[in-house]
């Protein structure tokens, strides 16, 4: 449709140190999981670095902003030059928005296991890295806001107003949560106190998972799944109402994390409404883009990718009507601090998130290096099938254990004492610890499958089986 030369080269190292980050940042979380269920692990404290409560935030970090981030900004740079029909702004800023993150990763790499860290949930790093993490956010939007305002086109796809909310919103979280008085080169203190502090802090965490962990991907659905379908998306106009639904009312969802607190009841009941606002959007999302296969089903039956990208839309569906759930009162009661938590979580961290960045690579890779298709389809099929029941697994014990741990603390003798001391419901979750290692370790297999798929498909090694029959040409 034009002549414009991409500018791909960042595409890839982005796609390969989502990989890379992908691998590491699981790794620590089997590790950890391996350390519930075998506590000498921890070294009893010898080795701090390696103890739970150091890996837990590196564990988080990794996958969040390393596996997930790097997925993003890469895909973003992919899409916003196919969709604008230009080529990126500026080759040399999108250069520093790649070194400058990778830095920012490594900085937290080396300064969680060593205890630095300002003990905010997803928002650890130190005040030098927020500031150079913020340089670089700033350098990143410059880079796709000028891809758009340079673009051939009038129209602006609906993949690029969800990448842009994600840029534009992290950037406004990131900045006000993480306003800090440095004491030296490591310690800061928030300017704000109290509950006002706890409501910036889940202002913010809520939406790191609203924008970054659900916008941003939605960005990539919207791009990635018609690509591979073949076929436009079911209906544009849902997918605008779903933008606006969702950008409008993800914002005010954030109390919902601090029920029964400190915080004033109208705050909380206003979490909980504007969760459960949120199920309708979110759902209209799903069904526009599994429907985008109508007409097409044989699809999932041929293509290994569409599945990737199919079930990541489904665990989207669960997992946006199970939060809104949580979110009532009288079910919080229950669920909250329970493992339970825990399975919602990687119900969209590794159902949602993860399934969808591995697909959308599987669509890239090959595109990227200029090869016709993945070296193994089936071994695209075997990762499908190992990341699925992994992710069961790990989600199923999680549930079960939290809403047992949640049942187990509520239940009192008539003369109002605990039934079941704490350590007795430790000991009740234990099997269900063994079940999550184990659901963890499948996953993290897959992704050395993956790993191994997508070696041989950069060397250019010949096909290991025959080209996919229902593909699409490279765009």
């Amino acid at each position: 449709m034009n002549d414009v030369t991409y500018n791909d080269k960042v595409v890839r190292q982005f796609s390969v140190m989502t990989l890379i980050w992908g691998i590491i940042g699981m790794t620590v979380g089997v590790w950890i999981a391996a350390q519930l269920v075998w506590p000498s692990l921890n070294f009893d404290g010898v080795l701090p670095w390696l103890s739970f409560n150091r890996l837990r935030p590196l564990h988080t970090n990794a996958v969040i902003f390393a596996f997930a981030g790097s997925a993003l900004i890469g895909t973003s740079f992919y899409v916003v030059q196919r969709t604008s029909h230009v080529r990126l702004f500026s080759d040399k800023l999108a250069a520093f928005v790649f070194w400058g993150y990778q830095l920012v990763i490594i900085g937290a790499v080396v300064t969680l296991p060593l205890g630095y860290t300002q003990s905010r949930e997803y928002a650890e790093l130190i005040w030098p890295l927020d500031v150079l993490l913020t340089v670089v956010w700033v350098a990143y939007a410059i880079v796709f806001f000028g891809t758009l305002a340079k673009r051939k086109v009038k129209h602006i796809y609906v993949a690029n107003w969800f990448y842009a909310a994600f840029i534009i919103t992290i950037a406004i979280l990131h900045i006000f949560n993480n306003l800090q008085i440095p004491v030296n080169w490591h310690l800061s203190y928030s300017v704000y106190s109290g509950a006002v502090d706890a409501l910036v802090q889940w202002w913010y965490g809520h939406n790191a998972v609203g924008f970054f962990l659900t916008a941003g991907f939605l960005g990539m659905m919207y791009y990635f799944v018609p690509k591979q379908a073949g076929r436009p998306i079911y209906s544009y106009r849902l997918s605008i109402v779903h933008f606006w639904a969702l950008i409008s009312s993800y914002m005010w969802a954030g109390p919902h994390h601090l029920h029964y607190t400190s915080l004033p009841d109208w705050a909380q009941s206003l979490g909980m409404v504007f969760s459960l606002i949120l199920l309708a959007p979110s759902w209209g999302g799903m069904i526009n883009g599994i429907m985008t296969l109508s007409g097409a089903w044989h699809k999932l039956r041929d293509d290994p990718i569409i599945k990737f990208l199919i079930v990541s839309l489904s665990f989207y569906g669960m997992s946006t009507f199970e939060g809104p759930m949580m979110a009532i009162k009288t079910v919080n009661a229950m669920s909250h601090y329970t493992d339970w938590t825990i399975g919602h979580v990687h119900s969209g961290a590794l159902g949602w998130v993860a399934m969808m960045t591995l697909g959308s690579l599987y669509v890239l890779f090959p595109r990227l290096y200029g090869r016709k298709q993945m070296y193994s389809t089936q071994l695209i099929n075997v990762h499908f099938w190992v990341a699925t029941l992994g992710i069961v697994l790990y989600i199923a014990s999680m549930w079960i254990a939290g809403v047992m741990q949640g049942l187990m603390w509520r239940d009192v003798n008539p003369d109002g004492t605990l039934v079941y001391s704490f350590i007795e419901s430790i000991k009740a979750t234990y099997p269900y610890y063994i079940a999550r290692f184990l659901g963890g370790l499948m996953f993290l297999a897959g992704m050395f499958i993956m790993a191994y798929n997508v070696w041989k498909t950069v060397r250019g090694d010949e096909p290991a089986d025959l080209p996919l029959t229902h593909g699409v040409k490279a765009a």
